[in-house]
């Protein structure tokens, strides 16, 4: 990972409430020779037994050695290549270890699976190479235990496709071979006024894959104060590399905001929020925007933004058709990083699956956007709020599949957004004699290449306050596309956000996805500020 990637997940993971071990499993060196049938069918129940019995944490039992560490020294302890999982069967994938230590304190269980049968996959110091860390190995508890693991794949030995670690997080690339957005298992009260509680994958069983098959499959076992869960996932490398999710899920108590299939992601600023522009670089985020594809068959594109305070937005749908964070911005020039290269940031697509031919049902994609003044914090959170809140004693089944990659799954052929600029309104050489917002968004794609010379295309705009004015869509040849702008008048003195929608129209045909966006009109001082700075000296 690169080290600003790495840094932000042990930021955040630091924060965390502490949730561990249940104990139920037992130590890795008391597993060693409790080799067990293993299927899915068997984790679900024993996730079901686990949500019946209270939470048990486990605080402490990672040495103070490893816990105190800092960020070299725990960046300097490295797994040996050699004792990579699979490392000797030529096989298309191997699985090396995350140390535990510094944020990662949560000690979680391995199982190799071969043949239906589980076995434990011991923790040795042999593995790892402690150099320059202080640590002296052979001092550490024999049944340590792992912080997560890391897959790679026989293209590339040295890269990783997938790692999981941290909680519930885990993260994968496409052929740009960039990490940047991760996914989680599941998210519990995100973005409310209480302190949030992140679920732990505390024990993986590792399949161990058949000679010329593409394809891994994993498995593991959620715990957290609320709630248990049984996961399987089914990994496909590749340039798009899609990961096939079941998860079983098994409430403790009731659950006030549950998010399934969520997404976390980061952005500070971009071409259309630049409250945080005080850095060298133009634009600073690993997702610029939140895409949607409803159950009703509208495609919808909400440009992210870095808020002055914590805003949650839901859009409610019934068997939504998808939903993911996109990095849609994939021009250098636009970043200037040549060290984390965000243009080559991947987009992470969630696909529901039906389960019996009944799809999600009724709820909300909710966008959870928390302030941020460093890249080094997450600040964006996505995911499925189902209608009906969680009880305890409920078995709740979902199916997804997860597109990671610059392509994400196939959509219909509508034009989509690729710019959202705003800055102040009025017509340039004229005196403005009241405050307005002007919004240019560039639509690609669909149609437009195929439309004749001259062709009408109306943009259609609507908001939740205030008057559209001096609307327009014209080609952008730069492009290859159509540009929409529009002001926005405001007309009361509220500082309450306006909630806006633009799509484009052909002789009535819609040809493009529908932009939706929340903006946040300035004090009235600010305003006032505003109109004196463009007037002419």
């Amino acid at each position: 990972m690169q080290r600003r990637i790495f840094v932000k997940s042990m930021v955040l993971l630091a924060a965390m409430p502490a949730v561990s071990q249940a104990g139920f499993l037992g130590s890795s060196r008391s597993n060693e020779a409790k080799e067990h049938a293993f299927d899915y069918a068997w984790l679900k129940g024993e996730a079901r037994t686990l949500a019946s019995q209270p939470f048990q944490p486990h605080t402490g039992e990672v040495p103070d050695v490893l816990a105190a560490l800092d960020w070299d020294s725990y960046q300097a302890i490295r797994f040996r290549p050699e004792h990579a999982l699979w490392a000797d069967e030529d096989l298309p994938f191997q699985i090396q270890f995350f140390h535990l230590g510094r944020g990662f304190r949560d000690p979680v269980h391995m199982y190799e699976v071969v043949d239906g049968k589980a076995r434990p996959i011991l923790y040795d110091p042999e593995m790892f190479t402690y150099e320059n860390t202080g640590i002296r190995p052979r001092s550490l508890p024999n049944d340590l235990g792992f912080a997560g693991f890391r897959v790679q794949f026989y293209t590339d030995w040295v890269s990783d496709v997938a790692a999981f670690l941290g909680a519930s997080y885990f993260r994968a690339v496409g052929g740009e071979k960039q990490y940047g957005l991760s996914a989680r298992g599941l998210a519990i009260d995100c973005g409310m006024s209480r302190p949030e509680e992140f679920p732990v994958f505390r024990a993986w069983w590792l399949e161990r894959p058949r000679k010329g098959i593409e394809t891994l499959i994993v498995h593991a076992l959620l715990d957290s104060p609320s709630i248990t869960g049984a996961y399987r996932f089914e990994i496909h490398p590749g340039a798009t590399l899609t990961m096939d999710v079941d998860a079983a899920l098994y409430p403790r108590k009731p659950i006030e905001r549950l998010g399934i299939a969520p997404i976390t992601s980061m952005y500070q600023t971009g071409e259309n929020d630049r409250r945080m522009a005080n850095d060298w670089r133009p634009e600073i985020h690993d997702s610029d925007g939140l895409a949607m594809y409803s159950g009703n068959g509208e495609n919808l594109w909400r440009p992210l933004t870095n808020p002055t305070s914590v805003r949650v937005n839901s859009y409610f749908d019934e068997n939504p058709q998808g939903f993911a964070l996109e990095q849609r911005d994939r021009n250098f020039d636009h970043y200037q990083d040549d060290g984390v290269f965000y243009e080559k940031r991947p987009h992470l697509w969630v696909e529901p699956k039906p389960l019996s031919n009944r799809g999600w049902g009724k709820g909300a994609v909710q966008l959870v956007e928390i302030p941020t003044v460093d890249e080094t914090f997450d600040n964006i959170v996505t995911f499925w709020n189902p209608a009906e809140a969680p009880q305890p004693g409920q078995e709740l089944l979902y199916s997804y599949r997860l597109y990671w990659g610059e392509e994400t799954a196939p959509l219909p052929s509508r034009a989509r957004v690729v710019n959202t600029f705003t800055g102040i309104g009025g017509i340039i050489g004229r005196p403005r004699k009241y405050f307005s917002w002007r919004f240019a968004v560039d639509f690609v794609g669909g149609v437009i290449p195929m439309l004749r010379e001259g062709a009408l295309v109306e943009a259609v705009v609507s908001s939740s306050r205030g008057e559209i004015e001096i609307v327009s869509a014209r080609p952008q040849r730069e492009i290859g596309g159509m540009r929409a702008m529009f002001d926005l008048k405001l007309t009361d003195e509220t500082t309450e956000p306006i909630n806006l929608r633009l799509f484009l129209r052909v002789k009535g045909q819609v040809i493009s996805e529908t932009w939706i966006y929340q903006y946040t009109p300035p004090t009235l001082a600010s305003r006032k500020a505003w109109l004196e700075s463009s007037r002419p000296a």
